[in-house]
């Protein structure tokens, strides 16, 4: 190997084994590379996808089951069986005629990557993929732990030294300033990074024109059938890799769209009502959500809150309909719709008649314009963020300084 080679900083790379979390790992590594890093990227057996990726196993039983829809079972698995298959690659890596790995950056769920870097003696970075608000809630564990609300099994779960290691968020700090600043109190070294889909504009994109972050294939049909549809007038429907849905709020979100009588772009298939809508709807299997939400003809996105999609939206300068589902959602949800403004919230139990209404309202009605005047004044906010000499620009230079 040349010696110019050598010297380049190496990073390994450790995201969550799902979508939402493998989406912006790899936002991050595409930035990292453009800067001059050396990366590997490393997935579990069950979402090894090829090129300049690294395989350790995940420690489940052998089985067709998508392996990331059971959460407690992966975290679980993950957390007991990761960390010796980690320190074996980090070994074979530094013996082998790729750059020394300088450092670790893990998913803020994959903490075994902490203990990585402190056996090895190499610096570890966490990367908190969910929002400032979600990891503050989080925060407050320990202090219901102390008070007896919550019976935690094992004190190590809120002791075990991942706060003291330096954060990565994936957020910007005019969205959760306030926020930001209480944690900044307690944990200094922190890096405000995002909105990341919009940071990597700065990347020349024929450096990863193959590349992409979804686990799933995409039907980029939709951008074809969105190209037809009037400026604005499109409900874009999706809620992420892992809400499971019972036949009954599928059922009332399906007639709730169709009685709304705006075009939607559904994610799903709910064949039940699919005669009623066909020539009005599009409902696919999975889609380049990117580019969905940067496109023209979408107007509103009903959405179940995850961190990246929250983001993407307000990237795209698109009011929400929120209906949270879990982790850190609802938090998601309650600062969208009381803090930025931008979202109006699902009842829970989910009515049709509820669902017309809102999507009626927040497409033709008052409270729907102020939010998307609303959503384009952060969608402003997000790109200054990002540009350069932007707070996020300067942050992600200094991380890599750092």
């Amino acid at each position: 190997m040349g010696s110019i080679e050598a010297q380049k900083p190496h990073v390994v790379c450790i995201p969550y084994p799902s979508q939402g979390h493998v989406n912006p790992m790899t936002q991050l590594a595409k930035l990292l590379h453009s800067k001059g890093f050396h990366i590997t990227f490393v997935n579990t057996e069950f979402n090894h996808i090829g090129a300049w990726f690294e395989m350790i196993p995940d420690g489940l039983p052998q089985s067709d089951q998508d392996a990331t829809q059971d959460i407690p079972a992966l975290c679980d698995s993950t957390r007991k069986n990761c960390l010796a298959p980690l320190l074996e690659l980090i070994t074979k890596l530094n013996s082998s005629d790729v750059p020394p790995v300088t450092c670790i950056v893990s998913d803020g769920v994959m903490s075994f990557g902490i203990e990585a870097g402190r056996l090895l003696g190499i610096p570890e970075f966490q990367f908190w993929t969910a929002s400032a608000c979600g990891f503050m809630c989080y925060l407050q564990y320990n202090e219901l732990f102390k008070r007896g609300i919550v019976p935690f099994k094992d004190e190590k779960f809120v002791n075990d030294g991942t706060l003291d290691t330096p954060i990565i968020f994936n957020t910007f700090d005019e969205l959760e300033h306030e926020v930001l600043e209480a944690i900044v109190a307690k944990f200094p070294r922190i890096y405000t990074l995002g909105p990341l889909n919009l940071l990597g504009r700065h990347v020349p994109e024929s450096h990863f024109s193959s590349l992409r972050s979804s686990l799933w294939k995409e039907d980029t049909n939709c951008i074809e059938w969105l190209n037809q549809r009037e400026p604005k007038s499109v409900v874009y429907v999706n809620y992420g890799s892992l809400t499971v849905m019972s036949d009954y709020h599928l059922k009332e979100f399906a007639w709730g769209l169709a009685n709304s009588k705006h075009p939607f772009l559904w994610i799903v298939r709910p064949d039940v009502f699919f005669e009623e809508v066909k020539d009005r709807g599009l409902i696919t299997s999975w889609c380049p959500q990117d580019r969905v939400l940067s496109h023209g003809s979408v107007g509103v996105f009903l959405t179940h809150c995850g961190w990246n999609s929250t983001l993407e939206s307000i990237s795209g300068g698109l009011p929400v309909i929120c209906w949270p589902f879990f982790a850190e959602q609802q938090t998601n949800c309650r600062f969208a719709c009381s803090r930025w403004g931008i979202g109006v919230e699902v009842n829970p139990n989910v009515y049709r008649d509820d669902v017309a209404a809102l999507v009626k309202e927040m497409m033709e009605g008052e409270n729907g314009k102020k939010m998307k005047k609303k959503a384009l004044e952060w969608r402003e906010k997000a790109h200054v963020a990002t540009d350069v000499g932007g707070s996020s620009y300067n942050n992600f230079d200094r991380f890599i300084e750092e």
